[in-house]
């Protein structure tokens, strides 16, 4: 007779509760959400250490021209455009810091919020063509 031993049962015990830990709290923060009206995937807009950051995803046209394409998001802070870029490897950087990577958009407008301690944004021209 094939009989369960009590390391086994306290795997399958403990494996259940978890999962249903997991679905509890899953519920409750799907009930407890506000209903606020859905903004598109990717969309930010949050005042970060007294500055807004605006993030928008890509259009398709591409703000940045051919050359970048047009996978890149629209990223401003206090109504100033932030030039970003994505690196090979997932990562992105922006003009305000080439050598510091980010893993998304969020965090990289954030990191140049600190970067600029309170300066503005000045326009970005970039090389060979007019802003």
């Amino acid at each position: 007779m094939n009989k369960i031993t009590r390391r086994q049962a306290l795997g399958t015990t403990a494996g259940t509760l978890s999962a249903l830990g997991l679905l509890g709290a899953a519920a409750h923060s799907a009930t407890a959400a506000s209903p606020a009206p859905a903004a598109p995937a990717g969309t930010v807009d949050e005042v970060f250490q007294g500055r807004r950051i605006q993030i928008s995803p890509a259009t398709g046209g591409g703000h940045h021209g051919g050359h970048h394409g047009s996978d890149l998001p629209t990223v401003r802070i206090d109504g100033r455009e932030l030039h970003v870029m994505r690196n090979a490897d997932g990562t992105w950087i922006s003009v305000v810091n080439h050598y510091e990577t980010f893993a998304d958009p969020t965090s990289l407008a954030r990191a140049a919020v600190r970067d600029l301690q309170g300066a503005q944004l000045a326009p970005f021209a970039p090389m060979g063509g007019a802003a």
